[in-house]
């Protein structure tokens, strides 16, 4: 029997545990500030302890491409946003590129910076049946 100060899980603990992901759809490029801001709330939701993927999509996917971010900063008040990809990177964040996004760009496997993958939305939709909170920019 737990004492009273170890009360036991509830369901609804058990949700919160879960629920410690956060996916977020990147549909835009270097053509709208908005991506910035999508980088930087993942970067953010990473240094508060939440399991964060990104799934890149349309014109999303060439933020990833090697090389390519290396000459954007949208927003001049925030980082560059090749500094906040590695440092999502670098903190465990994973990043998802939707397969035909890429295929209709020329762009394959090695042309995508380490630590990217080619995959599918099932991947994304797993984890949001596991109860992942969902962004879109």
């Amino acid at each position: 029997m737990p004492t009273p100060s170890e009360k036991p899980l509830t369901h609804e603990d058990t949700i919160m545990s879960e629920n410690q992901k956060l996916v977020i759809a990147i549909t835009n490029g270097f053509n709208d500030e908005r991506s910035s801001v999508a980088w930087s709330i993942a970067n953010s939701g990473i240094n508060s302890g939440l399991q964060v993927t990104l799934f890149l999509v349309s014109s999303g996917v060439d933020w990833v491409r090697k090389g390519a971010a290396g000459v954007a900063q949208l927003n001049p008040l925030d980082p560059p946003v090749s500094e906040m990809i590695d440092n999502f990177l670098a903190s465990g964040g994973s990043i998802l590129v939707c397969p035909p996004c890429a295929k209709v760009r020329g762009y394959n496997q090695g042309d995508l910076i380490e630590g990217v993958q080619i995959s599918s939305s099932v991947a994304m939709h797993e984890l949001i049946k596991q109860g992942a909170a969902t962004l879109s920019f």
